[in-house]
């Protein structure tokens, strides 16, 4: 083991749900890379024309994400006065849209979540 590297112990985990690209993960990562591309239509009627799904008619979907770079240079020096990193119970309710819990070392992440929802609401309609 290196002198930087670390060993996480959990007493216990309870996790109530995982959808959508995500993971609980045990253990060391090197690299972690969901993608979560969700396009949800509501409508008060189901009318659905069979073209909804085509995703390039919408630039969520499309348009590039902008790259966020460092303005300065971060110096960092770690010294781990203990090697074991220690939890207790973890409660988590839900993991979603391109998410992680991990318990260990993670070098990199790159998570891309794109929602796009419509909603057809009727209108004119009297109030029941």
């Amino acid at each position: 083991m290196c002198p930087n590297e670390r060993t996480s112990t959990v007493q216990s985990v309870k996790v109530n749900d995982i959808g959508y690209a995500s993971s609980l993960f045990v253990g060391d990562l090197r690299y972690f890379a969901p993608v979560s591309l969700v396009f949800a239509v509501q409508r008060e009627i189901s009318r659905f024309s069979g073209s909804e799904g085509d995703l390039s008619k919408f630039s969520t979907f499309w348009r590039p994400i902008p790259e966020l770079l460092p303005d300065e240079d971060v110096r960092m020096r770690v010294v781990n006065v203990d090697p074991v990193i220690r939890a207790g119970t973890v409660r988590v309710t839900s993991i979603s849209s391109s998410s992680l819990v991990q318990f260990g070392e993670l070098r990199g992440i790159c998570a891309e979540s794109r929602v796009k929802n419509i909603r057809e609401i009727l209108t004119g309609l009297p109030l029941k």
